[in-house]
């Protein structure tokens, strides 16, 4: 679809020779946009731009998981200046009514931001002109979340020999512990979860559209236990497509408090460091302090942050 209005014209893009056109605001996602595309998490239809002449003025793009029918985040949008924001605008307006059954709510939104991005005035103003142009369309702010970065050559705590470890005996065992450790969960998106479906439905979910799908080695998955072989709590290890990563860690409520998760965290980052990769991130809502500091324990730094935007 092409919609022209006056000199503005919204489309998406016409396939990978428009990706260098598509790429000409900046963002750290640019880079893997090419790629995305060739291994189908991305499709030329949820690539739009709005065009005054030959400039850009505004664009958003749209992920899914490999395979996926449907655009699962909006995770893309850029406006060229103050001056853009009413094509910033149109642009999503059009691109989600291509992109969107009526009646349902768009995907949410994921922006990457540096760390310290409220201390950097026109960092700051950046973001609030995106955030106020999707907010007119009917989003809000859901959550703001750590992104957090293990590099090699940071120590690693040693095994304090509470706990031993084991694969999951199989995927019933470890829905099972995802489902107990849910409760009173500090991560707003589970939270918010749970207030549609039980926290086995939302596990069960979770394991069938994230977890099972990661192509890396399950084999890295490990189950925290006491000696005499009770569960503690379990980390998934992974890799996304993107980076090796802490997929998911959790202790179950009845042991939470003593110091567990050190342990756990330690195991699935040493697991990782010792393939030999690059770095390992993960991410943990801002409001889950507990979590953030046993990420910064562990000698994980935060090197960016994410806002997610929702319509409600």
């Amino acid at each position: 679809m092409t919609l022209h209005d006056h000199d503005l014209t919204l489309r998406p893009i016409t396939g990978p020779d428009e990706i260098d056109l598509f790429n000409r605001l900046p963002y750290v996602l640019n880079g893997e946009i090419a790629k995305d595309l060739r291994e189908g998490r991305r499709r030329p239809e949820w690539l739009w731009l709005a065009l005054r002449g030959d400039r850009v003025v505004a664009r958003a793009a749209w992920w899914s998981r490999a395979g996926d029918e449907h655009p699962f985040l909006m995770d893309t949008f850029d406006i060229d200046g103050a001056g853009a924001v009413a094509d910033g605008v149109r642009l999503v307006e059009t691109a989600l009514a291509e992109l969107v059954a009526p009646g349902t709510n768009p995907p949410d939104y994921l922006r990457f931001v540096p760390g310290d991005w409220r201390d950097h005035p026109a960092v700051r103003r950046g973001v609030e002109l995106r955030m106020g142009a999707l907010e007119s369309l009917g989003a809000e702010l859901f959550v703001e979340r750590l992104r957090l970065e293990w590099r090699p050559g940071t120590p690693l705590p040693e095994p304090a020999g509470r706990l031993a470890f084991r694969q999951p005996r199989d995927a019933g065992e470890l829905i099972d512990l995802m489902t107990l450790v849910l409760d009173d969960t500090l991560d707003a998106h589970s939270r918010e979860e749970l207030t549609r479906m039980t926290a086995r439905q939302a596990a069960e979910e979770q394991y069938r559209d994230e977890l099972e799908r990661y192509a890396s080695p399950h084999e890295w998955w490990q189950v925290a236990t006491l000696p005499d072989g009770e569960p503690v709590g379990f980390v998934i290890p992974a890799h996304n497509g993107y980076n090796p990563i802490i997929a998911y860690i959790g202790v179950l409520p009845a042991h939470r408090g003593r110091g567990y998760v050190d342990e756990v965290l330690a195991t699935g980052t040493r697991l990782l460091a010792d393939e030999g990769v690059p770095r390992i991130r993960a991410s943990t809502d801002v409001a889950n302090v507990p979590m953030a500091e046993a990420f910064a324990r562990a000698g994980y730094v935060t090197f960016e942050r994410q806002l997610d935007m929702v319509w409600r």
